[in-house]
């Protein structure tokens, strides 16, 4: 379900493997509970990850770190980059989407062309394949399912994300890549490759990841 990355004294980051639910739920352990039940420790989550999400997850170890990071959230001062892949053209290949989100049929969400409480995306794509691009995205919001939204807005909708029209996959195609903090007064900065799904181990993909893709995109991400 899980693979540690680093246990520091006040915190655990960890690589939540895709198709994995957060919470428990119909009697089946979530991921938290799965973590506090092999590592013998009482795990507080600051954030989450959808299920077909894989990637980093941060955990407080007590209720102190925890209101801490939530601060940290809540002001938007953890700097989170997601990759997905898609099939597919969109609308754009770089920029901002926004727009707010409002519920939709099927436990969607929708994006709207008003703009009272915004969610907000930073992305960059690049072709790694016919018909496939790989996608770097920042969310400068954080609302329920905006990444998936985003996508699926420039009409590229996550591969494997049923929900959101994706064609069909091993897994979703969606990936928490990295974590850039500072947290009492520590630098920290978390990075973790997807290790899941044939697509994303494509070496089209894996090389973009190790070359100078991102210092190529000339927007805010990591280098």
């Amino acid at each position: 379900m899980f693979t540690v990355i680093s246990e520091q004294s006040d915190f655990l980051v960890i690589n939540k493997h895709a198709g994995v639910h957060f919470h428990s739920q119909d009697g089946t352990a979530g991921v938290v509970a799965t973590a506090e039940q092999q590592l013998g420790l009482k795990l507080y989550p600051v954030h989450r990850l959808d299920t077909l999400t894989s990637g980093l997850l941060l955990l407080a170890k007590s209720s102190d770190a925890a209101r801490d990071f939530t601060e940290l959230f809540s002001q938007h001062r953890v700097q989170k980059y997601y990759l997905a892949l898609a099939q597919g053209k969109p609308k754009k290949k770089q920029g901002r989407i926004a727009g707010d989100m409002a519920k939709s049929r099927r436990s969607q969400y929708k994006l709207t062309r008003t703009l009272d409480n915004p969610a907000i995306t930073q992305f960059f794509s690049h072709s790694v394949a016919e018909g496939l691009r790989l996608y770097l995205l920042k969310p400068l919001t954080g609302k329920t399912h905006q990444l998936r939204v985003a996508l699926a807005s420039l009409g590229v909708p996550i591969l494997g994300d049923s929900l959101y029209g994706g064609a069909a996959a091993d897994r979703g195609y969606l990936h928490a890549y990295e974590l850039n903090f500072n947290f009492r007064g520590t630098d920290y900065l978390f990075r973790c490759p997807p290790e899941q799904g044939q697509e994303f181990l494509l070496p089209q993909v894996t090389e973009q990841l190790q070359g100078a893709w991102f210092s190529a995109t000339g927007l805010d991400w990591p280098v």
